[in-house]
């Protein structure tokens, strides 16, 4: 597959779970992709650089280091996350608060941000160059829970960003689009508590129980909406949410996803 080549793709939190397995996509099909993450993959696709998705100036940095050595950026995917544990508003910390929503929110603020300013210096036909920002969210930023709390709010956060970023790059004619996808359980670091806590094979039967698919996905699954996102398959598909949950987000279930076994 070739239909990414040419193209510069940065992956946020790439170095594992969706976002390992979204690069190795996109690289397979042709895309040069950076993987930008506080901790290197041991093994993986794309060209690594440290990044702090919380820190503007971490991005000013690798917007500047992409666009000088490989002068263009056509794909962003803003993955990198984490769950802040499983605080209810009572007990969670403003501290707690405040970490979660820099990465999981702000972090996509910001990815957003310096993808479209990138995007606009890329190819002959600036700043009406076509990209796409895929932003990874959640089912929690679909349906309502009682914990956990700054998860929940943060996923939110960066559906609603996502259609505001569609709506601006279109009316400003930029022919960008931007995209958010919700994953139900997907067998990542992410539910490491739940896997130390019961094991590994029994946390993911007990998880994936709660899907009407019965099982939960594997990080290549979630891959392969994002490169269909970042792709031009997907040319008309803009300021939308593409659920990839097994069905959880259907209708009313009796028992909730993130409940301990």
């Amino acid at each position: 597959m070739s239909e990414l080549s040419g193209q510069v793709a940065i992956v946020t939190g790439g170095a594992s779970g969706i976002g390992a397995a979204s690069a190795m996509l996109l690289q397979d099909a042709g895309a040069t992709v950076i993987v930008a993450d506080l901790q290197e993959a041991k093994a993986g696709a794309g060209r690594f650089v440290q990044h702090d998705v919380a820190s503007e100036q971490s991005w000013k940095t690798l917007l500047a280091d992409v666009l000088k050595r490989d002068s263009r950026l056509d794909i962003m995917v803003n993955n990198a996350g984490v769950s802040g544990g499983s605080g209810t508003i009572e007990n969670t910390t403003v501290e707690s608060w405040q970490r979660v929503q820099a990465i999981n929110s702000e972090g996509v603020f910001l990815g957003c941000k310096y993808a479209i300013e990138g995007m606009k210096k890329t190819g002959p036909g600036k700043p009406a160059s076509k990209g796409s920002i895929v932003n990874v969210s959640s089912i929690a930023g679909l349906i309502g829970s009682a914990g956990p709390t700054a998860y929940t709010a943060s996923k939110g956060a960066v559906r609603l960003l996502s259609k505001s970023v569609a709506l601006y790059c279109a009316e400003n004619k930029y022919s960008i689009r931007c995209n958010s996808v919700h994953p139900g359980g997907v067998d990542t670091a992410i539910f490491n508590p739940l896997w130390q806590a019961v094991g590994h094979e029994q946390g993911k039967a007990f998880i994936g129980a709660r899907h009407p698919i019965g099982r939960m996905a594997e990080s290549s699954e979630l891959g392969h909406v994002v490169l269909w996102l970042a792709s031009d398959r997907s040319s008309f598909v803009t300021g939308t949410e593409i659920v990839a949950d097994g069905g959880v987000t259907s209708g009313l279930m009796r028992r909730t996803l993130f409940a301990a076994p």
